[in-house]
């Protein structure tokens, strides 16, 4: 059973920005993220400093949190590597 996803209105806004193929890669990783948010990952860090997580999809950052009771990955931004911790 997958996560249901929700994206910010900053994240919705990014992807769109973005190119169609920048932002197509982006929505299948979280997409197959949300198939299982625990299974062992190599670009996905618990953040330091603030609650959540960060999702590396090449020079990009995913920032979501998991909200166990409701089965919801919500992804509060994505943005460049240099940007996303702002």
């Amino acid at each position: 059973m997958a996560w249901r996803i929700d994206y910010s209105s900053e994240a919705i806004v990014t992807l769109r920005r973005m190119p169609a193929n920048t932002a197509r890669i982006i929505r299948a990783k979280v997409e197959r993220l949300a198939e299982d948010p625990f299974v062992s990952n190599n670009n996905v860090k618990i953040l330091k400093g603030r609650p959540g997580f960060r999702l590396r999809v090449g020079d990009w950052r995913v920032i979501y949190e998991l909200q166990g009771s409701v089965l919801v990955v919500d992804v509060l931004a994505i943005a460049p590597r240099g940007s996303a911790y702002d």
